[in-house]
């Protein structure tokens, strides 16, 4: 059977083409042959680089919980409480809270501060020497130098007037409150301590404007914290 009867043709002198076995298939499938196994479906560029970065924020955010979660559920150490220490009058003494520790005293020769929103303040100073006059006689003279001094009121009554021992000292202490006749300065008070051991003393002076019972119970704690 000739090429021009079956269809076939025979390009140059080479073989018969199409071949017989496919004679019949369109020219698709004789051109490809038999189908190839799909290949594994490609997700889209785009469509990966978003879900690595969801991965990485998820393990962003589980390390980030997991970090908070340590550290609020370890114990927490309790702050410790500011102290001031006066190098100079050779004593410290613990703050109450809210109180700090300031930097230059308001009151000349005084050599430390802590102050209470301004409301409030104690300082301390290294003392002279008491074996004349005894620590009572001296605390009076101090309480009525501040007095005037700090003060300015109109009327200056004693509130408080007693021995006191702490932090291995001995000594006296004074309070008086001013009150003033006019209506913008409200009640002061003021506590002056004196305090010896051997033969040095310190000077403590508390200061509270305006007079306040809770102020009052502040200072007097300061003064118990001396040593």
């Amino acid at each position: 059977m000739d090429e021009h009867r079956t269809g076939r043709r025979r390009p140059y002198g080479g073989p018969v083409w199409p071949p017989p076995e496919e004679e019949g298939l369109p020219p698709s499938a004789r051109l490809y042959g038999a189908p190839a196994a799909p290949s594994r479906v490609r997700v889209p560029y785009r469509v990966r680089r978003v879900a690595f970065y969801v991965a990485v924020v998820a393990a962003g955010t589980a390390l980030v919980a997991g970090t908070v979660a340590f550290f609020v559920s370890r114990p927490r150490a309790e702050p410790e409480p500011s102290v001031v220490v006066d190098g100079v009058a050779g004593v410290g003494f613990p703050l109450p809270p809210g109180w700090r520790r300031g930097t230059i005293p308001p009151v000349t020769g005084f050599t430390s501060v802590a102050t209470m929103d301004g409301s409030a303040l104690v300082m301390t100073r290294p003392g002279e020497s008491v074996a004349v006059s005894g620590p009572r006689a001296a605390t009076l003279e101090l309480a009525d130098l501040y007095g005037r001094l700090l003060l300015h009121g109109d009327t200056v009554d004693v509130v408080d007037d007693r021995s006191i021992t702490v932090g291995g000292y001995t000594g006296h202490s004074r309070a008086l409150r001013a009150t003033y006749t006019d209506v913008v300065n409200q009640p002061s008070y003021l506590r002056v301590t004196l305090l010896t051991k051997g033969d040095g003393s310190v000077v403590v002076l508390g200061l509270a404007q305006p007079d306040d019972p809770r102020r009052r119970a502040e200072i007097d704690a300061v003064i118990r914290g001396l040593k």
